[in-house]
């Protein structure tokens, strides 16, 4: 695969090329059709799945299993099955607590060992 340099100032011109119009009239089930249309695009996700996606990420980025993450977050580690299989979602508190400990892990697992 070739890699291909990208300036400042390239982005800045394909930015400029963009009809911002056009991309503010697409409407979700648009956005989904393109989508769906190229090969080359990531599915979209719905929230629940995103959701999933950002627990498992972090727990995996850390090299945990369910049970040690879950032990050294003080999540129960049924609660954090159900977000990693999208049976349920976190509320704002929680999801706002994962992304701490996506942020600083080692702060949060020191803090939460003070306690």
């Amino acid at each position: 695969m070739a890699l291909v340099k990208l300036t400042p100032e390239m982005a800045a011109e394909a930015l400029k090329r963009v009809d911002w119009g056009a991309q503010d009239a697409l409407t979700d089930a648009d956005i989904a059709a393109q989508v769906a249309a190229d090969p080359d695009a990531a599915p979209l996700l719905t929230a629940a799945e995103t959701v999933a996606a950002v627990a498992i990420t972090i727990r995996k980025r850390l090299g945990l299993s369910q049970a040690a993450f879950a032990e050294r977050y003080g999540i129960p580690v049924g609660t954090l099955r159900d977000w990693e299989q999208g049976r349920k979602r976190p509320d704002a508190t929680a999801l706002t607590y994962l992304r701490v400990i996506a942020k600083a892990p080692e702060m949060v697992a020191r803090a939460l060992d003070a306690a």
